[in-house]
């Protein structure tokens, strides 16, 4: 069950064709290090992803890049570094946080400048249709030319031109028309084309790249609600009158984000990227975070709701501790729970509920067999999640970037001095030892014959 933006409602998902589930996300625009709300899409349809590829046998996802817009035009100008430069680091950084948070990378990640001539030949189409005019050397979507234009948003006509209002131009023979192809002065990246040295607007991409690689047809088109209106709708329009067949099957947005309540925002002084966050704590505790609530729902992110992820996952990566020993089984085969909680339109709350379910299980389990299972159990529900990835070991011993406190070697010989001060029943001296650690945030636990210690929130 997936809930449908186009029919405001949960459906049941049915693929087009079960053999080949098709999956298109709206990727990043590669101007600058991605925020924290870019990074929500990223994680839920990771999560919708891994999903997937459990239940049916190939699933072709599919993320673009977006390379050429004026964002990246004007951050290249301001930074004196030319539009490739731009793109291919903050695109190298795209990569680096998705792969911190977990996420797998998607089957196919086009760029847009690679598929201009896509995007000119769909043009052309939309043209000889008479969906589209030129003008001035732009080339514009005809708005009323698509009498079911704004279904997806479920827009009046009034709010629609209101919305199209900040690209207002006198050359547009309606204010909700939009721009398809623009011209591009020579200090601006361009193309060629019938139209002259230009190049295309945004959501004429994301049209050309899906039907390239999925169909003009396919299963499922996802991304942020702020996608919704204008991109989604335009992409919509523009596919369905060029090919005169459905588009994407099912819609799905993640909700919006705040930050501590508020709007995320530079002048507020709560804009944080990924990067900001992975030099605060580990990309696991960031990814339970935007989990703990449903990817439809507005998300409210707050420091306390991160230090809660990492002290659950201490949680789960002790469970493990417990039983490192031990080889899991079923680790293939997904809980019951988990599996029903994620196919009810990907209900991570819940999912994680049954985790910490799992996790106690695993605490209570008596017999080898039974530890073996339960461990299954709870790495195979984490592997959907895309939780409980790392080493226990390496997740204990995580640290701040640029941490001034006790490196892994110091605190080892410390836990060595208290050990060897026990033995010898200097227990003022291992009591001390104890709390130096505690005071560096460093948490023992003293087992049969040994002592491992990890760092606390």
């Amino acid at each position: 069950m997936l809930y449908n933006t186009m029919s405001r409602r949960k459906e049941a998902f049915q693929p087009l064709d079960p053999d080949r589930v098709g999956m298109y996300v709206c990727g990043p625009t590669v101007y600058d290090c991605a925020h924290i709300g870019n990074a929500r899409p990223v994680i839920v349809f990771d999560v919708l992803y891994r999903l997937l590829k459990r239940l049916y046998p190939n699933v072709v996802y599919v993320r673009n890049i977006t390379d050429v817009d004026d964002k990246i035009n004007a951050r290249a100008r301001d930074n004196d570094e030319t539009i490739g430069e731009l793109t291919a680091r903050t695109t190298q950084a795209f990569h680096q946080d998705a792969a911190a948070l977990n996420t797998l990378p998607p089957d196919i990640e086009p760029r847009a400048t690679a598929h201009i001539g896509h995007m000119v030949t769909m043009i052309q189409t939309l043209l000889a249709k008479g969906h589209a005019y030129e003008a001035e050397g732009h080339v514009l979507f005809s708005v009323p030319s698509m009498p079911d234009y704004g279904r997806l948003s479920g827009r009046s006509q009034d709010e629609l031109i209101a919305g199209a209002r900040v690209e207002v131009a006198p050359y547009k023979k309606d204010p909700a028309d939009f721009v398809l192809w623009k011209p591009s002065p020579g200090d601006l990246p361009g193309w060629d084309s019938p139209w002259g040295r230009g190049r295309p607007g945004w959501h004429i991409e994301c049209s050309a790249m899906s039907s390239e690689y999925l169909g003009v047809t396919f299963d499922i088109h996802g991304g942020g609600q702020d996608l919704v209106f204008p991109h989604h709708e335009n992409e919509l329009a523009q596919s369905v009158c060029a090919h005169g067949q459905p588009f994407a099957r099912y819609w799905l947005h993640n909700g919006y984000l705040m930050v501590e309540g508020e709007k995320m925002s530079k002048s507020l002084g709560n804009f944080f990227t990924v990067r900001d966050l992975l030099d605060q704590a580990p990309g696991e505790a960031i990814r339970l975070t935007m989990l703990t609530t449903h990817y439809h729902q507005p998300f409210d992110w707050t420091a306390e709701g991160l230090r809660q992820s990492r002290t659950a996952l201490d949680r789960l990566y002790l469970a493990l501790r417990g039983v490192a020993g031990i080889r899991p089984e079923g680790r293939d085969e997904l809980p019951v729970d988990v599996l029903a909680a994620l196919k009810d339109d990907i209900n991570t709350p819940m999912a994680i509920a049954h985790l910490h379910e799992l996790a106690t299980q695993l605490n209570k389990a008596v017999t080898t067999a039974e530890k073996a299972r339960c461990k299954g159990a709870l790495l195979a529900a984490g592997d959907v999640l895309g939780l409980l990835q790392q080493d226990v070991e390496a997740w204990f011993r995580w640290t701040p970037t640029g941490s001034s406190g006790l490196d892994d070697a110091a605190v080892e010989a410390l836990v060595q001095r208290r050990i060897d001060a026990r033995k010898a029943k200097d227990f003022a001296e291992a009591d001390r030892i104890r709390q130096e650690l505690a005071d560096a945030g460093i948490v023992l636990e003293d087992g049969a014959g040994s002592t491992a210690w990890r760092r606390g929130c």
